[in-house]
C-alpha cells in the first residue's frame, strides 16, 4: 500500500502504455497557464489545467470516434500551478481527457490515480455517456481498505470526451434584453420536459435546444406576457447509477460534472452553438433567458464515490474536506461532497463559468442552487464571502440577474434576506404563507400581508429594493398546482423509494377527495383556488416567479419530487383538457394587469406613509366593513378576509413613472362563507370598477361599484377593483 502511495504511476495498466510508435506525435511546445481549458486560437490549441499538487498531467487524444487513444502527451510546463503545453496540430473536433499523477494518499485528501481518464473541468463540450463501471473509481470496490486501496483498471471505456470547440458565432443583430426587474416575470421550466409531448415540435427536436425554438413554442411563451424563461440546469450531468439501476435517470439535472459544457441530451447535434441560437432567439422574442446553476456540489459524490474529474485532478483543492480527517468530505449539500469555493483557483473557476455563460453564450442571469453554500466560508455563512464579493464587483455579473436559493442543510443554511444587495432571493416564506392562507389555516394574516408587499421585514435593508424577493408558489421541487389543490399527501411511489423522499410539509389541500375526481362541486373549487393562487402571486410586490405547465393545470400525479421522472409524469401534456383554456387566459389576463399597474410592481417598499396635501395613504389595510384594521383583528385566529388599498397618488418620494397615480383595491377572502365587503370612500374617485373576481368568468362585463356599496364575495375568492377618478371620463370598459 506504501509503495502504490509514493509512485502510483508503476500501478498504470496495460492499457496506459507508450501508443503504438506508428501513431505521429504532435509537436509540443510551452504554451501558456491562461486561459484554462483547451483554447482554439486559429492555429492550434492550448491546454492548461489546474493542479496544485499533480506531479505529471498527461493529456490524452482520441480518435474521432472516441474509442481509440492515439496519443499520449506530457504537458511540458508548471507555471502557478498550472500544467500547461500548446499543440498546434490539434483542431476543433479533437476529443481529449487528462491523466493526472500525484499521491494516492486519502488520509491526507490526495486521490491521484493515472489509471483514471478525467475529464477537463473547462471543457465546452462533453461528449458520449458515463458508462457505469467499477473501473471508474480510484479505489477497488469490495477490497477490505475500502477506498484506502488502489484500483489499477483503466477508467476510459466507460468515461465520456472532452471536446475541443470553435467558439465563431454570427450573432447577427441579436441583443441582450436587460429587462428592469420590476418588469420581470419568470417562467421556470425544463429544456426536455417543454417539447416532449409538444404537438408542433418535429420529433427528431423533442427535448433539445432546438425544441425549444420552434416557432409555436416561442409564440406560446411570449404571449403569456411573461419576461423571462428559467432552464432547470442545462450544464453536463450525470445519471446516478442507483437511478439507472431502477430504470430511473436524473430529470432534473442537478447532478453537475462540467461547468461549461451544455448537457448532450439537449443538444439534436453536435454543434454547442444550438444553444447560442436558441438564445438568440428569445432574444429576438424579447425574453431573457436564466440558467438554474450548481456551483455547490459535483457528480463525484464521497469519498466512496467515482473518480471523474475534479477528485483526480486535485481533490485537495476542490473539496471542503473535514480539517482533522481530510479523507471525509463536508457534506452541507447532502450529495456526499461540497465544492471548495475558498479556495482562489475552484472561486475562478466557478466566475470563469459564469461570466463564459453571460458573454460567450449571452443568457441574462442565474439562480443558484443551494447558493447559501457559495457564501460559506470556513467560520460559516457570509454575505461579504469571496463568492458573493466576486460578483458584486465584477463588471460582467454585477449586470446580469443574480438568483439565490437562500438555503442548504449545513449549518446556518436558511439565509432568507440575508444575501447582500444586487441578489435576488427565492421567498419560500411567500410560498408557504399564502398556501396557508388559501387553505384556510388560522392566523395567517399579519403575515400575508407582509408577503405582499415584499417581504420588507426580509429584505427592507442595505438599499435593497422589492424586486429582491423571488415570490413563487410552486416550483419544480414539489407539487405542481394543480397537485397542491388536489393531494393532501406526496404519492412518490414511482421514485423507488417507498414513498420516503420529498417533503411532507406541503400545506396543500385535497378540498374534499384525493387526485381525481368527477364531483363538479369539488372541481369548481379547486380551479378557483388555483386563480386565487396565481392572482395573489401576481398582484404582490416582488419578482413573481410561475412554474411552467402550472397554466396549463399538469399535473405529476401526487409526485412532488420527481427529480428522476423524465417521463410522461414530468413533461409537459398539451391536450389542454379540464379548462387548461381557461387558466391560460386567466395567467394572461392577471400578467397584463401587473403590467398595466405599476403600484403592484413597484421599485421601492410601500408604506403607510400619510401624504397630508392629498389626504391619502399608500397602503391601508381594511376589514370586511370598510373600517381601518386594528391589532385585534390582525390577530384574530379566526379571520380570514382582508382588504389592502393601494394608493399610487400618496407617493411622497421617489421618481413618479407613467401609470404610477392609479389607485387599486383588493380582497382577499379565504373563508369557507360568503363574507360582505364595504367599498371604502377615496378623495378624488368617483368610484370603483372590479377589473378580475377569481369566482367569474373573464368574459363578464366589468363591474361599476360606487363608494360604500356592498359587495359580496364568495367564499375562497380574490377581487381586484380600480379606482375610477374624478379627472378624466370615466373608462369602465378600459
Amino acid at each position: 500500500m506504501n509503495d502504490m502511495r509514493q509512485e502510483p504511476q508503476q500501478n498504470e495498466p496495460a492499457t496506459t502504455a507508450e501508443p503504438p510508435s506508428v501513431i505521429r506525435r504532435s509537436r509540443v511546445r510551452e504554451g501558456w497557464p491562461f486561459p484554462l481549458g483547451a483554447t482554439w486560437d486559429g492555429l492550434g490549441v492550448n491546454f492548461a489545467l489546474f493542479s496544485a499538487h499533480a506531479t505529471k498531467v498527461e493529456l490524452c487524444l482520441f480518435d474521432d470516434t472516441g474509442t481509440q487513444e492515439v496519443e499520449r502527451i506530457e504537458l511540458p510546463e508548471f507555471t502557478d500551478e498550472v500544467w500547461h503545453g500548446y499543440l498546434p496540430d490539434v483542431r476543433p473536433g479533437q476529443l481529449y481527457g487528462y491523466r493526472v499523477h500525484g499521491p494516492y494518499e486519502p488520509e491526507e485528501g490526495h486521490r491521484f490515480n493515472p489509471n483514471k481518464l478525467l475529464l477537463d473541468p473547462y471543457a465546452k463540450q462533453i461528449v458520449g455517456e458515463l458508462t457505469w463501471d467499477e473501473a471508474l473509481f480510484g479505489y477497488t470496490i469490495g477490497h477490505p481498505d475500502g477506498d484506502l486501496s488502489f484500483d489499477e483498471r483503466d477508467s476510459a471505456p466507460f468515461m465520456p470526451r472532452c471536446r475541443v470547440i470553435d467558439p465563431a458565432f454570427t450573432w447577427g443583430r441579436a441583443q441582450g434584453v436587460q429587462l428592469p426587474w420590476n418588469r420581470t416575470v419568470i417562467y421556470e421550466t425544463h429544456v426536455r420536459g417543454y417539447t416532449m409531448r409538444h404537438p408542433a415540435v418535429p420529433e427528431a427536436l423533442r427535448g433539445t435546444f432546438s425544441g425549444l425554438m420552434v416557432n409555436e413554442v416561442v409564440d406560446y411563451i411570449h404571449s403569456l406576457g411573461v419576461s423571462s424563461i428559467e432552464l432547470l440546469p442545462i450544464h453536463a450531468f450525470v445519471d446516478d447509477q442507483h437511478l439507472l439501476e431502477r430504470g430511473l435517470r436524473n430529470y432534473w439535472g442537478y447532478n453537475s460534472l462540467g461547468f461549461f459544457a451544455p448537457h448532450s441530451r439537449y443538444l439534436s447535434g453536435k454543434n454547442i452553438n444550438e444553444f447560442k441560437q436558441m438564445v438568440a432567439c428569445y432574444h429576438a422574442a424579447g425574453l431573457e433567458v436564466i440558467l438554474d446553476v450548481v456551483y455547490n456540489h459535483t457528480a463525484e459524490g464521497n469519498e466512496l464515490g467515482p473518480t471523474l474529474s475534479f477528485k483526480g485532478i486535485d481533490n485537495a483543492s476542490y473539496y471542503r474536506l473535514l480539517p482533522d480527517e481530510p479523507r471525509y468530505y463536508i457534506d452541507d449539500t447532502g450529495t456526499g461532497n461540497t465544492l471548495n469555493l475558498s479556495h482562489p483557483r475552484v472561486l475562478q473557476m466557478v466566475t470563469d463559468s459564469l461570466r463564459y455563460w453571460a458573454t460567450e453564450m449571452r443568457v441574462d442571469g442565474f439562480r443558484f442552487d443551494l447558493a447559501t453554500i457559495l457564501g460559506r466560508e470556513p467560520h460559516g455563512f457570509d454575505e461579504g464571502g469571496g463568492f458573493l464579493d466576486s460578483c458584486r464587483q465584477d463588471p460582467v455579473l454585477s449586470q446580469v440577474k443574480l438568483i439565490a436559493e437562500p438555503w442548504d442543510c449545513g449549518p446556518g443554511g436558511y439565509q432568507v434576506g440575508g444575501f447582500p444587495p444586487g441578489w435576488a432571493e427565492w421567498n419560500d416564506r411567500f410560498r408557504d404563507t399564502v398556501r396557508a392562507f388559501w387553505r384556510g389555516d388560522e392566523g395567517q394574516l399579519a403575515e400575508l400581508a407582509s408577503r405582499l408587499m415584499g417581504s420588507a421585514d426580509l429584505f427592507d435593508r442595505r438599499g435593497r429594493r422589492p424586486f429582491a424577493s423571488v415570490n413563487f408558489i410552486t416550483a419544480h421541487d414539489g407539487f405542481t398546482l394543480h397537485d397542491l389543490v388536489a393531494y393532501d399527501d406526496k404519492h412518490n411511489e414511482a421514485n423507488g423509494e417507498d414513498n420516503q423522499d420529498g417533503h411532507d410539509h406541503n400545506l396543500s389541500w385535497n378540498h374534499g377527495e384525493e387526485g381525481p375526481t368527477a364531483d363538479p362541486a369539488i372541481r369548481s373549487l379547486r380551479l378557483r383556488q388555483i386563480r386565487n393562487f396565481l392572482a395573489t402571486l401576481l398582484f404582490s410586490q416582488g419578482t413573481p416567479m410561475l412554474l411552467a405547465g402550472d397554466e396549463l393545470l399538469r399535473t405529476q400525479g401526487g409526485n412532488n419530487n420527481a427529480y428522476c421522472q423524465d417521463n410522461e409524469t414530468s413533461w409537459l401534456d398539451w391536450n389542454l383538457e379540464g379548462g387548461a383554456h381557461d387558466m391560460i387566459e386567466y395567467l394572461r389576463r392577471l400578467v397584463e394587469l401587473r403590467m398595466r399597474f405599476p403600484i403592484l410592481r413597484r421599485g421601492r417598499f410601500l408604506s403607510g406613509e400619510y401624504n397630508e396635501e392629498m389626504g391619502l395613504k399608500e397602503v391601508t389595510w381594511l376589514a370586511p366593513d370598510g373600517s381601518e384594521m386594528d391589532v385585534a383583528r390582525w390577530e384574530d385566529p379566526e379571520a380570514r378576509s382582508l382588504g389592502v388599498l393601494l394608493d399610487g397618488r400618496a407617493r411622497l418620494s421617489g421618481i413618479r413613472r407613467t401609470g404610477d397615480d392609479r389607485s387599486l383595491l383588493v380582497l382577499f377572502n379565504a373563508s369557507p362563507d360568503r363574507v360582505t365587503f364595504r367599498l371604502p370612500e377615496v378623495p378624488r374617485g368617483v368610484g370603483w370598477v372590479c377589473r378580475l373576481d377569481t369566482s367569474r368568468p373573464l368574459d363578464e362585463a366589468p363591474l361599476y361599484c360606487a363608494f360604500g356599496d356592498e359587495q359580496e364575495m364568495e367564499e375562497r375568492s380574490l377581487v381586484l377593483f380600480e379606482l375610477l377618478q374624478e379627472t378624466g371620463p370615466l373608462d369602465i370598459q378600459a
